[in-house]
């Protein structure tokens, strides 16, 4: 079966956020919930394996948690800021039961094989140790999804505009059969109010979280940037239109050695 995502795509759109300065208020919003969710634990891990950091403050943050903190990006300008190394989820050969703890933040819904990508973190994880995750969820961006449409209409057919999502009731069996147990989800959906298309992929872009499938459309002509543009506003039926960001956080443990 072919790649959905295309890696060096994906690489060089972080690398292009990294440059201009990443947006990072999403990023934030599940750091900060999953490092309250760690300090809320009482409990100091020996070595953490950080997987996705947009903002290098985030590795001396954890050193409240850790003792040890080891940083792997996809973009390669943003893990040299954390002192870190890049990272294809599915496709990198881990240190086997190194880690006590990992988070993944926001990067395991653009990899190509996830459950692999589950089994190699699992690999890489003690015995008892933690797993805290967020990724982007199925209800991600219905707003632009929709407007799209308006741009296929033009072109006569429909085309993969916007990244396929995986579905939040799909997570808990994925992370079993990775061997993970006492597997918890939940959603944090996140409104944001823009004015017009142009500033929501301004922040997608320095979220580096445009378009990275492998078969992306061709860019969009002036006529199909215009349909898209009108349509996005005028489903909202005021100033600004309401688009939904769908962050699904999960935690896990390992199971206990012996």
């Amino acid at each position: 079966m072919p790649d959905l995502f295309d890696m060096k795509v994906r690489a060089m759109h972080r690398d292009r956020a990294a440059r201009r300065g990443a947006e990072l208020f999403l990023f934030e919003r599940a750091f900060d919930d999953c490092l309250e969710r760690l300090l809320l634990m009482e409990r100091r891990f020996d070595r953490a394996l950080l997987i996705g950091c947009p903002d290098p403050s985030w590795r001396q943050r954890l050193d409240a948690v850790a003792g040890d903190v080891v940083v792997r990006d996809p973009g390669p300008l943003f893990a040299a800021a954390a002192g870190g190394e890049t990272i294809v989820e599915d496709a990198w050969e881990p240190p086997a039961g190194a880690f006590d703890l990992v988070l993944a933040l926001g990067t395991l819904d653009t990899v190509n094989d996830l459950p692999l990508a589950l089994r190699l973190i699992r690999y890489a994880m003690t015995g008892g140790g933690l797993l805290l995750g967020v990724l982007s969820g199925g209800d991600t961006l219905p707003r632009l999804r929709q407007a799209m449409r308006a741009a296929d209409a033009v072109r006569g057919g429909a085309a993969p505009h916007v990244h396929p999502r995986i579905e939040p009731s799909a997570l808990s069996p994925l992370l079993d059969d990775a061997g993970f147990v006492k597997a918890v989800v939940d959603i944090d959906r996140v409104q944001v109010s823009y004015p017009s298309l142009a500033r929501l992929v301004a922040d997608l872009r320095a979220m580096g979280a445009n378009n990275s499938l492998r078969l992306r459309p061709a860019p969009l002509t002036r006529a199909e940037r215009q349909a898209t543009a009108d349509a996005f506003v005028e489903a909202a039926g005021a100033e600004s239109a309401v688009e939904t960001f769908e962050l699904v956080h999960f935690g896990c443990w390992t199971p206990p050695n012996g």
